[in-house]
């Protein structure tokens, strides 16, 4: 199996330095995480943190994002996740079953590797899967992530890519490209402009939700937005 991916280079460790304080940063006047403009509360009583956020454009338009579920549903939810991330992976499981409840939910992945070298290695490899397969097989592949114990890195990602029909060889050199670095960092300064302090962090609408409040909560928000468009109505 091939083990010269860049999670062992070099580069990697340079990517990991610039990504690092965006990942810590934000262009919020305060810290976002303790701002909550609506009155979300989690499904086990905790405060939820929110607060609105203007985007320039459609984020599923950007490389490197990947938009499942109904393209054309009537309700957007945006994930910001890291694959190393245990809330992230709660949230995956529900998220999927809320998407087979609901044909109407059109969700936007954004990978978003904040949490250290091995997320950034594995988001390499589902960058290239991203470029690679469809749409389901990127969904495919994230949710397989998500289903494996310990710490999802280069190699582990190649495995369960591998395990999907992919090719390592193209994997490698696609994932190792200029061009997945800078998608990664262009996702990862995104995030940290919206003020997204935490993984998973949502957004519906023009309020971003840091932190995943769980799926009854969760639900509710979807349905708010499909109701009247906002995250509480």
């Amino acid at each position: 199996m091939t083990r010269n991916f860049a999670l062992y280079s070099a580069g990697v460790v340079a990517v990991a330095v610039f990504l690092t304080p965006l990942a810590r940063s934000a262009a919020q006047p305060r810290d976002p995480s303790t701002i909550s403009e609506y009155p979300l509360v989690g499904d086990e009583g905790q405060r939820v943190p929110n607060h609105s956020v203007k985007l320039l454009g459609p984020i599923d338009r950007l490389p490197g994002v990947v938009t499942v579920g109904n393209p054309k549903g009537k309700t957007t939810l945006v994930e910001f996740y890291d694959l190393n991330c245990p809330y992230c992976r709660a949230a995956s499981a529900d998220i999927a079953d809320l998407i087979d409840l609901d044909p109407q939910i059109r969700l936007v992945l954004v990978p978003y590797p904040v949490l250290g070298i091995a997320s950034i290695g594995a988001a390499r490899v589902e960058l290239a899967v991203g470029k690679l397969g469809t749409p389901q097989q990127f969904y495919d592949f994230h949710r397989k992530i998500y289903a494996q114990r310990g710490t999802a890195d280069g190699p582990r990602a190649l495995e369960v890519a591998h395990g999907l029909g992919f090719d390592e060889a193209q994997l490698t050199k696609l994932g190792d490209s200029d061009a997945i670095t800078q998608t990664m960092k262009n996702l990862v300064s995104l995030g940290s402009t919206l003020g997204l302090a935490a993984t998973p962090s949502f957004i519906v609408g023009n309020v971003a939700i840091l932190g995943y409040p769980g799926r009854y909560r969760l639900q509710a928000i979807v349905d708010a937005a499909s109701t009247c468009g906002k995250v509480v109505c």
